[in-house]
């Protein structure tokens, strides 16, 4: 038995476009021992489209405490693993945590062959501010829990990206209409890299609307964004009460770079707050 450990290989898969893998991807699932898949059967059909042929290992939410240790053994004794999900990169509201965690504990090397992500697809043609956002992965799928999760994220400045399917993506929406308001902007990305992909922009209760006119348009699968909150003016002060001392010994910029680090805040958000102060137009 050779004493050199495997390796971990988390692979990034198409969300929809088979075009989309990578050629690194593909050979490291062509010369792993074993792939491990959410769902094997669609998996299969996947890898065959690719001419791959694999072993595969099934791993998802229901057989993972007991698969994790068979699969760290392998691991250990140097055999190479692929950790794939039906769609996308793995961990991203898919299975994978309990063996990714488990390897290291164990000191396997776990490397990542990264591509498809429909979080940071939608987040790349929707038109909201990314430099900082918050994913929430699935809202509950009961409407008591679904508001109270929503009330708990309507002061939340991020944009927020938001998983969903097509049997809940109306209702939803309606409950962030109620929860953040109607007027707030929002993006329904669907069926990202697909055939009937759209994207539609606009304020949340002119989406529910047209979710509500046209059934095409809930059908497949779902990531929402919704813009953070805006800013009030307690926030504004509260973010002067760093900003003011700063900029009695630095320049503006350098004053709202050091504010930006200090409070996480947007550093164009404090440069505009500092020139306010200072009675300078921005």
């Amino acid at each position: 038995m050779s004493n050199l450990q495997g390796t971990l290989y988390v692979v990034a898969t198409p969300i929809g476009n088979r075009g989309d893998i990578s050629e690194r991807a593909r050979r490291v699932l062509a010369g792993v021992a074993v792939v491990a898949a959410e769902d094997t059967r669609r998996s299969g059909q996947l890898l065959s489209h690719y001419g791959i042929s694999a072993r595969l290992v099934s791993l998802h939410e229901h057989n993972e405490d007991r698969q994790v240790p068979r699969l760290l053994a392998r691991l250990q004794a140097g055999e190479d693993i692929a950790l794939i999900s039906d769609a996308g990169t793995p961990l991203v509201s898919d299975p994978g945590y309990r063996l990714v965690s488990a390897c290291a504990w164990a000191g396997v090397r776990t490397s990542p062959v990264p591509g498809p992500s429909a979080v940071m697809a939608a987040l790349s043609v929707a038109g909201l501010p990314t430099d900082r956002f918050c994913f929430e992965g699935f809202l509950p799928a009961r409407p008591g829990p679904r508001r109270k999760a929503l009330a708990a994220l309507a002061a939340e400045p991020r944009t927020l990206v938001l998983l969903e399917s097509s049997h809940r993506i109306l209702d939803s929406l309606r409950t962030v209409a109620e929860v953040f308001g109607p007027e707030r902007p929002a993006v329904v990305a669907r069926e990202l890299t697909k055939t009937w992909e759209t994207v539609l922009r606009g304020p949340v209760g002119a989406l529910v609307q047209r979710l509500e006119a046209d059934p095409d348009q809930r059908r497949g699968e779902f990531v929402l964004l919704l813009a953070g909150a805006p800013a009030t003016a307690s926030d504004d002060e509260t973010l002067l009460h760093t900003l003011r001392p700063l900029l009695a010994e630095l320049p503006v910029k350098r004053a709202a770079r050091v504010a930006a680090q200090i409070t996480g805040a947007p550093r164009n958000r404090l440069y505009q707050l500092a020139l306010r102060e200072k009675g300078v137009e921005g």
